[in-house]
């Protein structure tokens, strides 16, 4: 008999995240004559109104984007305030978890710009316009969405006035949820091509926010610089046929290779190996704890690195790594 499953067909662009309004949000660019970039841009923005409990404005970004032959690494993480000195954590056992002293530098919205700027092809302000008409008419929030956000009501989140008055009370599944300083926050951003949220009203609005004694100031976000790679300064490993990219430290995306190069050391060690096996799958885990163990000892800001990242991806050295794993 024929095979009657339903079988994945997929046409020339594709756009995927586990929110419907912010894939069509994307597929929109595309369909109105702009390219991945101006879809990615889109459907990032979108994802802070439609998923404020994992993305945020105030988040970070990186992206790598293939152009024809090229790849092009863009590192969109902002740096910590100035005023985090030595002397202001020396009463402390370890770095806090929570409050303004766990807040860098936001640095997605430099991303979005420094994207657009180089790859984009429609007008920033239409490439902003769904996430700012979401935030302004509301989307009804999924049940998973529901729950991550009762669960901040009643979480640590709560304690903070500006995070109630904007967040609480949590909606509930099939609410409408709708934010009119969300959407005019994005609205300024999309005139602004994203300056005011660093030398503009935005900034001046993130450092005024600061309580007495927070460390962020204009200075800390007027100084913020996105951070091109080109292709041969990312860090990449190779392994089953193929060369996995990511963007060096200060991001933790290196661990992914050195896991991946280091499966392959014991693919040759231990061949044939079941990747979806029990074994298969403890070579797999120890490979990941060997790559973080070394990223908790050695990244950081790739200024007070004491050697260069890709020492960690040298496939000498990731070989002599697999030898401490067994069956």
């Amino acid at each position: 008999m024929p095979d009657t499953g339903r079988q994945a067909v997929f046409g020339r662009n594709m756009v995927a995240t586990n929110v419907p309004i912010a894939v069509q949000a994307g597929l929109q660019m595309m369909r109105d004559g702009g390219n991945a970039v101006d879809a990615a841009v889109a459907t990032a923005a979108l994802m802070t109104v439609v998923e404020p409990t994992t993305n945020g404005i105030g988040s970070d970004m990186f992206a790598i984007v293939n152009e024809g032959d090229t790849l092009h690494g863009l590192n969109a993480s902002g740096k910590s305030p100035a005023g985090w000195t030595p002397e202001r954590f020396a009463d402390r056992e370890r770095m806090p978890s929570m409050g303004w002293d766990t807040v860098t530098v936001p640095g997605a919205v430099s991303g979005w710009a420094a994207l657009h700027e180089r790859f984009g092809k429609l007008p920033f302000e239409k490439v902003m316009a769904p996430a700012v008409h979401y935030a302004r008419v509301g989307y009804p929030v999924s049940p998973i969405i529901a729950m991550y956000w009762r669960s901040a009501e009643r979480g640590r989140l709560a304690r903070y006035e500006e995070f109630r008055r904007v967040f609480l009370p949590a909606p509930k599944a099939g609410d409408l949820w709708k934010s009119e300083d969300h959407a005019r926050t994005l609205e300024e951003i999309g005139r602004s091509k994203g300056e005011s949220f660093y030398r503009g009203e935005i900034a001046q609005k993130i450092a005024s926010a600061a309580p007495d004694g927070g460390a962020m100031t204009v200075e800390d976000l007027a100084e913020h610089q996105p951070v091109w790679h080109a292709e041969e300064e990312l860090v990449s490993a190779e392994g089953f046929g193929a060369t996995l990219y990511e963007i060096p430290p200060n991001g933790q995306g290196i661990a992914a290779c050195m896991s991946w190069r280091v499966c392959q050391e014991l693919a040759n060690m231990y061949a044939p190996v079941d990747w979806y096996s029990a074994d298969g799958m403890h070579l797999q885990l120890e490979a990941m704890k060997l790559a973080f163990a070394d990223l908790y000892a050695y990244v950081s800001d790739p200024q007070t690195m004491p050697f260069s990242p890709k020492r960690l991806v040298d496939t000498a050295y990731l070989a002599e790594r697999a030898k401490l794993i067994d069956l």
